[in-house]
């Protein structure tokens, strides 16, 4: 980060102290020699007055955001307006400090912000820019973790095949998805493709769904009907939850799988069809098997190639780039500006556990978009499950983003005392020396009391005071 500031006491002092919580400082005296700097060096964040010679701080940020828009910049000022705040806001400041400081915290807390929704930006462009490429996914499948590469590498070997293939996966992991990557890169790719969940269908019509009917077959077949096995001759069937078939569909889903013939409902005629079947299923077959209610000789048949997919929980590290893509999915359909998460929701979405899996998280961020009021998705957009996961402070803590930003040390005693002097500067000596003790006082007081867990008494002892005056305190501050 860059701290721009002509008066140099200041200056150092505040430079001293970010560099003593984690941040890389650097220094310049003047709007010339930080716009210089800027051109040649990679920065974040830059903290800049608003009142200097020559190039004034306003200038600085005018020139900074044309130059170098992703640079996130922090205003302060001694001479507080509200209309140079607007006026900075409206150019591109992310924050605006009063000078003198309330405290060292509200700088800290401040540069740590911009320093974080810098990073949350660059994260967002660098998900967008993956997504381009291919989101490291096969069609419409997000993911780059080891578990999904292992599936695309299946999906590669046994797409030129005529195998069928069986796919497991729990409900929602993108079963159909694996089904038409499969037909998109085979030889039937430009045949066609037809899907069906079999559990959505009754038992008694099943076998008309799949293998068609002739007229007065059944009290509604009113005309003859083609099934689903004609409709995708030469071309690829997904079989979707193949595990609720019936038993009786089952005996003639094997035949038509083993001679590649099938006859319609009410009929004797045998009709010969060229189709490649994928199954699915988010039930255990091995054990409908052990219950007799799936035949052995059909599950062989269909788990010829096996490709199996990991629920979201165990793939963690795509949570961002699917939530990326879907956010990009639904910003397109509705037409609005939402651009990117705040790191309290990516810290949650990447902490719940997704039962549901990618079914699930696709719900959760059409839901965020529809909710969302302004350019960022935040925790209360998100459903109360999945917000209620990690709380907010939780969050910064725990991701990434944040991480960086946490103070690595706390200042020496020396350093907090010629920053507060130094912040300090531009009042009377009188109210200056006043408002230090009123606020240390409120803050020893209440962080005592927060380490005693809210036992005064505790508390009064270790501050070594006896309660009464401990409580003095506390009432002087507005504590109970």
């Amino acid at each position: 980060m860059l701290v721009v500031d002509d008066e140099p006491t200041l200056r150092r002092t505040i430079a001293r102290a970010l560099a003593a919580r984690g941040f890389e400082v650097t220094q310049c005296e003047d709007g010339a020699t930080a716009l210089a700097h800027v051109r040649d060096h990679d920065t974040d964040v830059m903290l800049i007055d608003l009142m200097m010679p020559d190039v004034s701080g306003l200038e600085v940020l005018r020139e900074v955001k044309a130059i170098r828009p992703d640079v996130e910049c922090v205003m302060m000022t001694a001479y507080s307006k509200v209309e140079d705040a607007v006026t900075a806001v409206r150019t591109g400041a992310y924050d605006f400090l009063t000078k003198p400081f309330p405290s060292f915290d509200s700088v800290s807390i401040s540069v740590a912000k911009a320093a974080e929704r810098r990073r949350l930006i660059a994260r967002t462009r660098r998900l967008e820019e993956e997504l381009e490429r291919g989101g490291g996914g096969l069609g419409e499948i997000v993911g780059t973790s080891s578990s999904m590469r292992a599936v695309y590498r299946l999906i590669d070997g046994v797409a030129a095949a005529q195998s069928t293939v069986l796919v497991l996966g729990e409900s929602g992991t993108g079963k159909e998805l694996v089904a038409r990557a499969i037909h998109r890169k085979s030889a039937r790719a430009q045949l066609p493709f037809v899907a069906v969940n079999c559990s959505s269908i009754p038992d008694q019509l099943i076998e008309s769904e799949l293998f068609g009917h002739v007229k007065g077959a059944f009290t509604s077949a009113h005309a003859s009907r083609a099934g689903l096995f004609e409709l995708a001759d030469k071309g690829t069937l997904f079989l979707d939850e193949v595990g609720d078939l019936s038993l009786a569909a089952q005996v003639k889903l094997l035949r038509a799988l083993q001679e590649g013939e099938i006859k319609r409902v009410g009929s004797s005629d045998t009709r010969i069809v060229d189709v490649r079947v994928v199954a699915a299923t988010n039930v255990g077959l091995t054990e409908k098997i052990a219950a007799g209610r799936f035949r052995e000789d059909l599950f062989y048949r269909l788990n010829v190639i096996a490709i199996s997919l990991p629920p979201l929980r165990e793939r963690r590290d795509d949570i961002p780039l699917l939530a990326q893509h879907f956010l990009q999915k639904y910003v397109r359909q509705m037409g609005k500006e939402v651009r990117r998460f705040s790191p309290d929701v990516l810290a949650a979405l990447s902490a719940y556990a997704w039962p549901g899996n990618v079914r699930q998280l696709e719900n959760a961020m059409e839901r965020a978009v529809v909710l969302a009021a302004g350019e960022e998705i935040v925790l209360g957009d998100l459903p109360g499950d999945v917000a209620g996961t990690i709380s907010p402070v939780r969050a910064r803590e725990s991701s990434s983003e944040g991480k960086q930003a946490v103070a690595t040390r706390e200042p020496t005693p020396e350093e907090a005392i010629d920053l507060l002097a130094s912040l300090m500067t531009a009042l009377p000596y009188p109210e200056a020396k006043k408002r230090i003790l009123r606020d240390f006082d409120r803050a020893y007081a209440t962080q005592l009391l927060e380490r005693a867990s809210g036992n005064v008494s505790e508390a009064a002892r270790m501050a070594g005071l006896d309660r009464s005056n401990f409580r003095r305190v506390l009432r002087r501050h507005g504590d109970s």
